[in-house]
């Protein structure tokens, strides 16, 4: 069971982790990319987490003989995703403190000339700027980013196990 769980929560998070260099390579320096970045990036997540899915049923199929309850499915894809999960956090470290390392200005920069191009009032766009300069701080902490970025897949895969657990039952 370990190894298979293993296994799949690996490869989960070599999808995720390749999808995510993919996109810090697409975007660059370049704010003006940023739009899309939601897009690809929760795209790589929802592919990497099919692989809970087929995780589960391997797991059904080959080491439950066909069996397995809700519960059970849904346990096994937990520990899948928490592993896929676990990658994308070490290379979302590996990608910032390499590749995008000042990710944060440029997102804050982004974020303030979407306001603008919106014609959001000067109010707003203060306090946005503040927003941001406050989320800059928090994200300097390395369980701050953590958290963050931990809470970007892992939704995600919660609702791929959910899923999973209750199409793949079988008693």
């Amino acid at each position: 069971m370990k190894n298979l769980i293993l296994k799949y929560g690996l490869i989960s998070g070599a999808v995720g982790a390749v999808m995510m260099f993919c996109m810090a390579l697409y975007l660059g320096n370049d704010p003006g990319r940023f739009s899309h970045g939601e897009v690809f990036g929760y795209t790589g997540i929802v592919l990497s987490m099919l692989f809970v899915f087929f995780g589960v049923r391997a797991y059904r199929d080959q080491v439950a003989s066909g069996v397995i309850s809700f519960g059970k499915a849904f346990q096994v894809g937990l520990m899948i995703t928490l592993i896929s999960c676990a990658i994308y956090v070490a290379t979302w470290f590996v990608v910032s403190n390499t590749l995008m390392t000042d990710f944060m200005d440029k997102y804050s920069e982004f974020m303030i000339q979407q306001l603008q191009a919106g014609g959001a009032s000067a109010e707003k766009i203060a306090e946005k700027t503040a927003e941001m300069e406050q989320f800059k701080e928090m994200y300097k902490n390395p369980l701050v980013k953590i958290a963050f970025t931990f809470l970007e897949p892992f939704p995600v895969g919660l609702a791929v196990t959910l899923l999973s657990a209750a199409i793949l039952r079988r008693s």
